[in-house]
């Protein structure tokens, strides 16, 4: 696997792996209800791609297939990481947090933090991720609980 930063023509890909990734993995722990809120049939690419190429965007690839992607806000905020449905628990993730982590120093950062999914808790929590409170957020009229995530670094 390899991680490299974001092009525009990623963008459709990406996108299919943010969807089935909450309409697959997501499920376990979400309600049908909020996985159809939080990736809804129609997503609008044009909206996607203003978005991953305002903040700092890694995509992991395998074999040229995108296997992970993420973005880095510069104040230290983690506001996408999303593994690829069938590559959970094969060091995408790992490979990606080890990236932001570095980019975040470049950046001169002390802190970062993300709102974190029930689903990805455990992951956060192993790489050193500590809660720093509940919450319940609303997308599309559903509600939601996530939890505010911090690590000093």
């Amino acid at each position: 696997m390899n991680i490299r930063r974001y092009k525009y023509n990623d963008t459709l890909e990406i996108i299919k792996l943010f969807f089935e990734t909450v309409r697959e993995i997501n499920i376990k722990d979400y309600t049908k209800e909020q996985v159809i809120a939080w990736a809804p049939e129609e997503i609008d690419q044009e909206k996607w791609k203003d978005r991953l190429s305002k903040f700092i965007t890694f995509i992991v690839e395998d074999n040229e297939k995108i296997v992970g992607f993420s973005e880095l806000e510069e104040d230290g905020h983690i506001n996408c990481f999303y593994s690829h449905k069938n590559y959970q628990g094969k060091g995408v993730g790992k490979l990606m947090i080890s990236n932001i982590e570095e980019q975040a120093k470049i950046l001169r950062l002390s802190r970062l933090y993300a709102e974190i999914s029930i689903t990805a808790k455990p992951f956060f929590s192993k790489k050193g991720f500590r809660i720093i409170k509940e919450q319940e957020v609303e997308l599309r009229g559903v509600k939601f609980i996530n939890y505010l995530m911090e690590k000093f670094i």
